[in-house]
């Protein structure tokens, strides 16, 4: 064979081996591709179901429970500046802001999520404590905001001292508590999201503890 027939045999075999790992490369990108489009596509997928597993008694629970967890801050922190309160009281008001505070950012994050406003829509009616729902929620209907202070039960909370201040705020703090558990139960009975309703049983389980631990207190003032 001269050289000139062995330079063209060279040749077509490195055409060859080019060619084949031409289409390895191309294979391996278009299995890439194929891969991963499915997995983006999936994951878009599940936190679209996510956030659309909630339903308008969610919604009405998280909004309602931000205004009231707030009002509870807001009277242990009344409290909290006072001087001579017991230390039984004092240690109830800090257990109160240290589990509600959590809860609020939760609340607002899973309003957040669902596309919802934090407070709840103009029904007429302006006053807290007999705040009526509109119709249409599932089993929501003629809901209150139970268990809110009025201004001038905050008022007298604010102006109240030492041990008078502490009888005050255990017996605001009952009602209020009860009001929570109330709006709690019916999360239980008619929401979708689940962490949402687990959130409700908590609210259950520790404020019906607390409201146990608050007629005792009552006693020994």
């Amino acid at each position: 064979m001269n050289n000139t027939k062995i330079l063209a045999v060279g040749a077509t075999a490195l055409a060859v081996v080019f060619a084949a790992a031409a289409c390895s490369d191309t294979g391996t990108d278009t299995d890439t591709t194929v891969a991963t489009a499915p997995a983006t596509t999936s994951a878009t997928t599940s936190a679209a179901d996510e956030a659309a597993a909630h339903n308008d008694a969610d919604v009405m629970f998280a909004q309602m429970m931000l205004p009231h967890h707030s009002q509870a801050i807001e009277m242990s922190d009344m409290l909290l500046a006072k001087q001579d309160i017991p230390a039984d009281v004092t240690a109830l008001a800090e257990q109160i802001k240290a589990a509600q505070g959590p809860e609020i950012a939760q609340l607002e994050s899973w309003l957040e999520q669902w596309g919802e406003p934090t407070e709840m829509p103009e029904t007429g009616n302006n006053d807290m404590p007999g705040m009526d729902m509109d119709e249409g929620m599932d089993g929501m209907e003629g809901m209150e905001m139970e268990g809110m202070m009025s201004e001038e039960d905050m008022q007298a909370l604010s102006e109240a001292q030492g041990a008078d201040a502490a009888r005050l705020f255990l017996e605001q703090m009952i009602a209020h508590h009860e009001g929570a558990v109330d709006m709690a139960q019916t999360e239980i009975e008619d929401g979708q999201f689940p962490d949402a309703v687990e959130m409700a049983r908590t609210i259950v389980d520790t404020q019906q503890q607390e409201i146990e631990t608050m007629r005792q207190l009552l006693t020994t003032l």
